[in-house]
């Protein structure tokens, strides 16, 4: 496994998730977003290249399998998705939501650990 590319797998993966979360769901906090539909749609640019990169990344970090790259970056937008809802519109995590967490983070630590 090469540790470098998995790391900018999930850098990439986490800041394509992260813009992702305030692409979709900046409407509901802020009227900019909820005025800006437009601009907020050319998001989805930056975001796919990050993605293309990030799935790039870590397939390579895999040996070329796409399902660890893929469970990954599902596990990633899990967690990424809880932190930004829980801090930015204050819905906490509850005890069906933490057990979700551990799942997904059981998920990335199987991919990578699991040999």
């Amino acid at each position: 496994m090469n540790l470098g590319s998995l790391t900018l797998g999930l850098i990439y993966f986490t800041l394509a998730h992260s813009m992702v979360w305030f692409q979709l769901n900046g409407q509901f906090f802020s009227e900019w977003f909820k005025n800006n539909t437009l601009i907020t749609v050319l998001f989805g640019i930056p975001i796919s290249y990050l993605y293309i990169i990030a799935t790039k990344n870590t397939v390579e970090a895999f040996e070329g399998m796409l399902w660890p790259a893929r469970l990954v970056g599902f596990a990633i937008g899990i967690i990424t998705f809880a932190i930004f809802t829980s801090i930015i519109m204050g819905q906490n995590i509850t005890l069906k939501t933490g057990v979700i967490l551990i799942l997904a983070s059981s998920i990335i630590l199987i991919q990578v650990l699991w040999k």
